[in-house]
């Protein structure tokens, strides 16, 4: 498979397989748009999937939940391109986390169990078929007999018969042991493709594959927060309020630790600064435009100038950062080492770019040391301190134990998401993914519920 600017070749029909199981790469030419594009659609499919699981969903809500992720984003404008789309993402996938590092098809060769040996475990496949709810076993179901270590979730969820160190599995159950084999190579191909790509393609592609390979492994795939919104702005007054109602954890904690200590260190100044601020869609202004003529034209209400994020503008922000510091370092120290980055963080200083917001991902894969307060509550905070912090906010003790529960397994951000439903007494099926878009959610069913009692 070749990344090339424009053109591609389709597979032919009689290449692509009904259940394509990914043996090879195929022999075709892809876009550099699509081959990042349809990775990420990918990702969305596989996060939903991921996402279902950790929430417990059942089998057959699972199955609903695939088939809606799956037409919502593995869609293709042409109907005979869908296939290759599933295929060159697969592989474009591959080479992204290789980094990190059915019987006919995959050439089984397990036979089917004969009538003597059916006959004498009959009773025992019975069993189980009962404990699980199943029917029960006849001569005309087929089974098969395979190495138990070979099926890991049928023996986990002892759906399996186990004798002398194979499972009997039945036809309908074959679908287990293709996924593990299916995981298996997929392992070893990973492997492969990691040697290859650190030992050649990845210096052959530095200025054209690699930084998409890079940048897809940490992407967000959440809504984007440095797009205008439409939200309104919000003043220094508001930001108390604000922080009790709609802030999530992460942010309410530097929020509190800032007014508790008058001094955040670079870290947290930047992810709660971020979270705060008040973007313009026209940063360019700032350098091309005379500052009357800039000033005219934000004054009026053009269509294509919004802002969004929390809201707090420029000037608030200072007054904001500098009553806190102030109390600490001094007015004119704060003047002269922190004002400037306040400045910098929205597009009037240095490189003059207007920062965005920092996404879940980004917060939960941060260090912090020794003194720092940002990063993510429920993968850096103590048992202790994080079951405080959930019962300040009002989540009640069934709550708690829900949250802790994915924090254990390391679902942070559905940890997140138990938080805001908990709080808000309101479901969040899409999950949360970035602080900004709690903060949005929450400020719409406040405004919601403060509507209807109007």
């Amino acid at each position: 498979m070749e990344a090339v600017r424009s053109q591609r070749k389709s597979l032919s029909n009689d290449v692509v397989s009904t259940l394509p199981l990914y043996r090879s790469a195929p022999a075709l030419e892809v876009r550099l748009e699509d081959f990042e594009l349809f990775a990420m659609d990918r990702l969305r499919v596989l996060k939903g999937i991921s996402d279902g699981l950790s929430r417990g969903k059942k089998p057959e809500e699972m199955d609903n939940l695939v088939e809606d992720l799956w037409k919502a984003n593995m869609r293709h404008p042409q109907a005979s391109e869908v296939v290759n789309k599933d295929i060159i993402s697969h592989f474009v996938l591959r080479l992204v986390y290789c980094r990190t590092a059915l019987m006919a098809e995959f050439g089984l060769s397990y036979k089917a169990v004969s009538n003597s040996e059916f006959e004498s475990i009959k009773d025992k496949l019975g069993q189980v078929a009962k404990s699980i709810g199943q029917p029960l076993p006849t001569a005309d179901v087929i089974f098969y007999k395979v190495p138990f270590e070979e099926v890991p979730e049928l023996v986990a969820g002892r759906r399996v018969f186990i004798h002398k160190g194979n499972a009997y599995i039945a036809a309908n159950q074959v679908v287990s042991l293709v996924a593990t084999q299916f995981r298996s190579h997929l392992s070893k191909a990973l492997s492969l493709t990691n040697r290859k790509w650190t030992s050649t393609v990845r210096e052959q592609e530095k200025d054209r594959l690699a930084p998409i390979v890079e940048a897809l492994s940490t992407s967000y795939l959440g809504p984007d927060y440095s797009q205008p919104k439409g939200f309104s702005e919000i003043s220094v007054k508001d930001i108390n309020e604000l922080a009790k109602s709609s802030f999530p954890l992460c942010m309410r904690h530097l929020f509190e630790k800032l007014r508790e200590d008058h001094h955040l260190k670079h870290g947290g100044r930047m992810q709660l600064g971020l979270f705060l601020k008040m973007h313009a869609a026209i940063n360019l202004l700032d350098i091309f435009v005379l500052d009357t003529v800039r000033d005219w034209i934000l004054g009026h209400q053009f269509p294509w100038y919004t802002v969004w994020g929390v809201g707090l503008k420029l000037d608030d922000a200072l007054l904001f950062w500098k009553a806190e510091f102030s109390q600490k370092v001094g007015a004119e120290r704060f003047d002269k080492e922190y004002a400037y980055s306040i400045r910098h963080n929205y597009g009037r200083e240095g490189k003059r770019t207007d920062y965005t917001p920092y996404s879940c991902q980004k917060i939960i894969s941060s260090t912090p040391g020794v003194g720092d307060h940002h990063g993510c509550p429920y993968r850096h905070f103590s048992e202790e301190n994080l079951r405080a912090a959930l019962s300040k906010m009002g989540v009640n003790s069934r709550g708690v134990e829900d949250v802790m529960d994915k924090v254990q397994n390391r679902h942070y951000q559905l940890a997140c998401t138990l938080t805001f439903e908990a709080v808000h007494g309101s479901s969040c099926d899409s999950g949360i993914n970035h602080p900004n878009q709690y903060f949005s959610d929450s400020q719409k069913i406040l405004q919601s519920k403060n509507h209807s009692t109007a």
